[in-house]
């Protein structure tokens, strides 16, 4: 998984230099998701990749399943077509998504919570998170998981924050144990 993160990256990087430069950053966002989602299809990627079927012939197919994407777009798709690499495609998107959220001051959370969160508080987690994290956006993506009991476990980038009732009462267990953190 390391080599193929590592390749994504590396394309991802290229062409956000390549969007930079031509000040289309979010028109590269749209066409990589655009990709990433044709080749996340198994039987389009299936046919794509099939050997038995000439290169020629699999450009030209998916050369018409790009319909107007923006012909520098397209290069990279037949690129990593040519390269045998098309499966990179969604690690390449959401790296890019990821340097492109960076630049924006945009933060990524996940937020689980026992039970679905209203607007309101969706609103209040998302005003609480950006307080503590200075980030001028955050976008929030929630999940359910009845396991944590109450309250809510957020993951934003690295930082681990547990609010769960499930952790607070593995806590009080081992501190009763005598157990240390």
């Amino acid at each position: 998984m390391a080599v193929k993160s590592s390749g994504a990256r590396r394309y991802a990087e290229a062409v956000y230099q390549l969007g930079d430069e031509g000040g289309n950053l979010d028109l590269w966002q749209e066409d990589l998701d655009t990709l990433a989602e044709v080749v996340s299809d198994e039987g389009v990627l299936s046919q794509l990749q099939n050997e038995k079927v000439l290169l020629e012939t699999r450009g030209t197919m998916f050369n018409t399943a790009l319909g107007s994407m923006s012909p520098l777009a397209r290069n990279l798709a037949m690129l990593l077509l040519q390269r045998g690499r098309l499966d990179l495609l969604p690690e390449i998107a959401r790296i890019y998504g990821e340097m492109l959220d960076t630049r924006n001051g945009v933060v990524r959370a996940r937020v689980t919570t026992a039970v679905p969160l209203s607007d309101a508080d969706r609103d209040a987690v998302t005003e609480r998170l950006r307080q503590i994290t200075d980030a001028r956006d955050i976008r929030l993506e929630t999940a359910v998981d009845p396991a944590i009991i109450g309250g809510l476990v957020a993951r934003v980038g690295d930082q681990l924050i547990d609010g769960s009732t499930r952790s607070r009462l593995i806590q009080l267990r081992r501190e009763l144990a005598g157990q240390p953190r």
